[in-house]
């Protein structure tokens, strides 16, 4: 029994920090204020292939001081591709119908 706790708790805290299920499952507003605080350099992200990109532009994003962060974020990328890879019919409607994932709103139209 606990072997089962422990590995829904690993799964859960790996989900958590999942590039893909942080892009595709939070809400928009909540996925570029997380992207603005580790003030990554990204302006918006598809919604294809998102937990990629959020991968990436988090490895673009100045140091992480504690250093745990680029490991992190090495070992998330696989599991992102698959992730998003199976969650591509749903990206690709939310693609299409809202465009890609704003980090930064311009003020003013257009």
């Amino acid at each position: 029994m606990i072997n089962k706790a422990a590995t829904l708790a690993v799964f859960s805290w790996v989900l958590s920090g999942c590039g893909s299920a942080l892009t595709v499952l939070q809400d928009d507003a909540d996925v570029a204020r997380d992207m603005r605080k580790q003030k990554t350099y990204c302006q918006s992200i598809p919604r294809i292939y998102s937990g990629l990109t959020y991968d990436f532009c988090v490895l673009n994003a100045p140091p992480d001081p504690s250093g745990f962060l680029v490991p992190f974020v090495l070992l998330d990328l696989p599991l992102s591709g698959v992730f998003d890879t199976v969650s591509l019919p749903y990206t690709l409607y939310r693609q299409i119908e809202d465009g890609n994932l704003n980090i930064y709103w311009r003020s003013g139209g257009g």
